[in-house]
């Protein structure tokens, strides 16, 4: 390999890490830690497609686009090695390549997308810009949805602060990342920054550029009733609850068990708030295996007490199944009504086809779950529908519209119960806040966090964080969320068609591209700078 080599793969390293660094920021320096800083995302994708644009084979702009999302992936979840190794008890060795394997596999949708958007580019800049910035979001499309789906980090995520993020009512978070995409070929073709002495692309010069950028930021400007789609429906007081457990301890009987019992009970009958809620397994052991006073102290306490709780369990039996699921408790209501976890995550919850040799490599508790339905119905309390949901599956906006589906208590606040103990304080409890956040975009809903070590939250209808507890520590959060009714535009289509619309967009843009002239390839038309 030239050296001239070695420089293109370090940069294209460097614009990896830096795509995964826009979404939270991992240091120490320079930003606020976990920090998401959108200008950094198109930066990283800048760097991309000036290398696609000077790639002189199809070949070469493949291995090019699966080195960056390599890089790009394996820097945003490198904090699977922890759960593998630290708390699933494989050998580190087999948990570092297990991660990275991962990693560039996932990496093929994107070099698929970017080989194929190298065959199909002309010399026509905005069809150029337009066709990236389609594929690549059909590259997180895939990733996020296909083989249950690990969307996590996708560009979209870097903008909830950024001039994007007013289109997320609009276009979802795959949306916004294709715009981003759009936006960092145009300015690639546009020579800015210029690398080399050649023209501009055809088509679109640099002052339209300008126009357009000042458009895609426009919609930050106007006013904020031009862009809002729900409306109050009144404020519910929360408590929310952080036992702060070690992973290692929390599923040990002697220890962690013990103490969550102690714990959660005390906060949960102290709270004087109308809801309280508490992270996933917050409660470790099924019903049947609980101290034989424990649920009907905590069950009669809250309910003379007039107050509703959400509370995660796991429920189920041998026969049955058992589900990774939440109760609620509420007031007036003769039975405990529950939520069962759908979207289920592999290797922890469930063990995918012929890869049980897979998980028999770590020590990890309770997997193999049933899947719950799809498109359960909200909590209703004091007028408000409570769409609860665990985990990771808040990475899946698709799936939280179908809560809006006909004969279904509408959401007007998303819970989310978590426990990412498993990761340890890494920036993947700051990755999932911007989640969480980026729901809140897309659905104009606030969201409430109830973890176990970390990011507990309460996050309005903007996507603000406007109180959170420190991580890692056992903590109780009380504040007053604002219920919101109504639906976005996002809201709307995806309850219906889920992602299908993102998809339809995918192939309009590639019949238009494919039934228009000149289009024989990025660089040998010369379009690159």
């Amino acid at each position: 390999m030239t050296r001239e080599s070695l420089l293109r793969y370090a940069v294209l390293a460097a614009g990896g890490w830096l795509h995964a660094a826009a979404v939270a920021w991992p240091l120490h320096s320079l930003w606020t830690y976990g920090q998401n800083i959108w200008y950094l995302q198109v930066a990283a994708m800048l760097v991309l497609a000036q290398q696609l644009l000077s790639a002189p084979t199809a070949h070469v702009a493949w291995r090019r686009s699966w080195f960056f999302a390599s890089v790009y992936l394996a820097s945003t979840f490198w904090w699977l090695f922890t759960a593998m190794h630290t708390y699933g008890g494989m050998a580190a060795p087999l948990a570092a390549i297990a991660e990275l394997l991962l990693a560039v596999l996932l990496a093929v949708y994107f070099a698929l997308a970017c080989t194929l958007w190298w065959h199909l580019a002309g010399s026509k800049a905005l069809r150029n810009a337009v066709l990236f910035g389609l594929l690549w979001m059909a590259a997180e499309l895939a990733r996020g949805t296909w083989l249950t789906g690990f969307g996590w980090g996708a560009g979209g995520y870097a903008h909830l602060d950024g001039p994007l993020a007013s289109l997320a009512p609009w276009l979802g978070a795959y949306g916004v990342g294709a715009v981003a995409a759009l936006v960092a070929m145009a300015l690639a073709q546009s020579g800015w920054p210029r690398s080399s002495g050649r023209a501009p692309a055809q088509g679109v010069g640099r002052s339209a550029w300008v126009v357009l950028l000042l458009a895609l930021a426009l919609p930050s400007f106007l006013p904020a009733r031009w862009a809002t789609w729900t409306r109050d429906q009144g404020s519910l007081s929360v408590t929310v609850l952080q036992g702060g457990i070690a992973q290692s301890e929390k599923f040990e009987r002697s220890t962690g068990v013990g103490h969550a019992l102690r714990w959660y009970q005390q906060h949960l009958l102290e709270s004087r708030s109308a809801l309280v809620v508490a992270p996933e397994t917050a409660i470790p052991l099924l019903p049947e295996d609980l101290p034989a006073d424990y649920w009907e102290r905590l069950s009669t306490g809250l309910v003379t007490q007039g107050r509703a709780a959400i509370i995660g369990i796991p429920l189920g039996d041998s026969h049955a199944g058992y589900t990774n699921s939440v109760i609620a408790l509420l007031p007036g209501e003769k039975q405990v009504l529950r939520y069962d976890k759908h979207h289920l995550v592999p290797f922890g919850e469930f063990i995918p086809p012929m890869l049980r040799w897979f998980t028999n490599l770590m020590h990890i508790p309770l997997g193999d779950f049933r899947r719950g339905d799809l498109g359960q119905s909200s909590f209703a309390l004091q007028g408000q529908g409570l769409a609860a949901h665990i985990c990771y599956e808040d990475l899946f906006g698709e799936e939280l519209a179908t809560r809006f589906g006909p004969g279904l208590q509408a959401p007007t606040v998303f819970v989310n119960v978590s426990n990412l103990a498993w990761f340890g304080p890494s920036i993947a409890l700051d990755q999932h806040l911007g989640i969480a956040r980026m729901r809140a975009l897309e659905f104009q809903l606030p969201m409430v966090r109830a973890t176990n070590t970390g990011a507990s939250a309460l996050i309005d209808h903007r996507g603000v964080v406007f109180a959170r507890l420190p991580y890692t520590v056992a903590g109780v959060l009380e504040g007053e969320v604002q219920g919101r009714i109504g639906m976005t535009p996002f809201a709307w289509w995806a309850s219906r068609w889920g992602l299908w619309p993102l998809w339809l967009a995918v192939v309009v843009g590639l019949l238009w591209t494919l039934l228009s002239p000149g289009r024989t390839g990025a660089v040998r038309r010369g379009i690159g700078p």
